[in-house]
């Protein structure tokens, strides 16, 4: 069972990433400085697909983000430097919103199946409690990333 913390954690972490987003320049969030191959758009996006596939998808649920969003963020994906103002606003919305449904359906539990997964940092995750547990670190590693991009941008 989770604890409360873990979700409030996990809020003020996507808030974070929300002001990031809605206050950085567009040219900043989407541009590729020298020596790195994502921008600090995609790592963003990338934390509300991540989010979704890990959690949802992994227990056999719909997830709440349209396909072509996961197709464009999902691991092994790289950016292309483009986003429309649409999409990059509905990110916005998705990285409250998810979270906010990831909690909701928590305490209702909705989640009853978890197909068993191994991660790429060799984290076997075995129910929703380790996805969502990991999940806490896998966004952490983004908004690591991220830190690093804006000061190369800065």
């Amino acid at each position: 069972m989770m604890t409360e913390n873990i979700f409030q954690v996990m809020l003020q972490n996507r808030r974070n990433l929300h002001a990031i987003l809605t206050k950085t320049s567009k040219d900043k969030l989407l541009k590729i400085p020298k020596g790195f191959n994502n921008n600090v758009y995609w790592n963003i996006a990338h934390t509300v697909i991540t989010q979704q596939i890990l959690i949802y998808k992994f227990s056999g649920l719909q997830m709440h983000v349209p396909d072509n969003l996961v197709d464009k963020f999902m691991k092994g994906t790289v950016p292309d430097g483009t986003a429309s103002d649409e999409e990059m606003m509905m990110i916005a919305d998705f990285l409250i919103s998810t979270a906010e449904w990831l909690i909701e359906d928590y305490n209702t539990e909705l989640f009853k199946t978890f197909k068993e997964y191994t991660t790429s940092a060799r984290v076997t995750l075995k129910n929703v409690d380790d996805a969502i547990a990991f999940n806490l670190f896998h966004e952490g590693l983004h908004i690591g990333q991220i830190s690093l991009l804006l000061k190369h941008l800065a």
